[in-house]
């Protein structure tokens, strides 16, 4: 990540999975929440914590509010979603099983938790960066979009046969980033190729 010269100079907000190396980065920080979706319904279905079913749903009603508002919620709004958020682990941590001290008898290092107690921590620890994108309106609930724009390079280099120079990876890409950049700005992937072998911009490049 240092090799690549973006992160270590980047200043804007870094929305990911909350990989622990990325807070190594003095930039500002927001969590992904489509990642929680799936772990509070993890929770919920496995672990039968109600608390995660209760959390999954504020977090949908969270992102349905920010869109009906523009992308913004008023700072009221926000105050009243955090105080439900943290009435919702406050009941996690008293339905949340207590830590197992057997666990750790003969062993060195920390009782072993489990998944649904690692997600409540997370989510109360790093309450900023999951709600973040209520008061931030450049700030996305999630980071799909920034899965989305690298999955087909992925999907080239490990099944698609690799690439077969860094000439062509280079093509690959710049064919990709003008695709999708054109798909950003409501013009698809038929029209933008089209233009393309007509050897003319779209209206949004001229």
């Amino acid at each position: 990540m240092d090799e690549m010269g973006i992160l270590p100079k980047y200043k804007g907000t870094l929305c990911h999975d909350h990989w622990k190396p990325y807070y190594k980065y003095g930039c500002t920080h927001s969590l992904c929440n489509a990642h929680h979706l799936r772990e509070l319904e993890r929770a919920w279905e496995q672990d039968r914590q109600s608390w995660a079913k209760r959390m999954k749903e504020l977090l949908e009603n969270m992102n349905i509010a920010v869109n009906n508002a523009g992308g913004l919620l008023k700072p009221e709004e926000v105050e009243k979603n955090k105080k439900e958020y943290r009435n919702i682990l406050k009941d996690g941590e008293k339905e949340l099983p207590p830590l197992d001290e057997k666990i750790k008898r003969g062993s060195r290092g920390r009782l072993k938790k489990t998944k649904s107690h690692n997600l409540l921590e997370r989510l109360r620890d790093y309450e900023d960066d999951t709600l973040r994108f209520m008061g931030d309106k450049n700030v996305p609930f999630t980071n799909n979009q920034s899965e989305n724009d690298i999955r087909m390079t992925k999907v080239q280099q490990k099944i698609s046969g690799c690439f077969r120079s860094p000439e062509g990876a280079k093509i690959f890409c710049r064919i990709r980033s003008y695709i999708s950049t054109c798909k950003k700005n409501g013009i698809g992937s038929i029209q933008a190729l089209t233009l393309l072998f007509q050897g003319e911009l779209p209206e949004f490049m001229k």
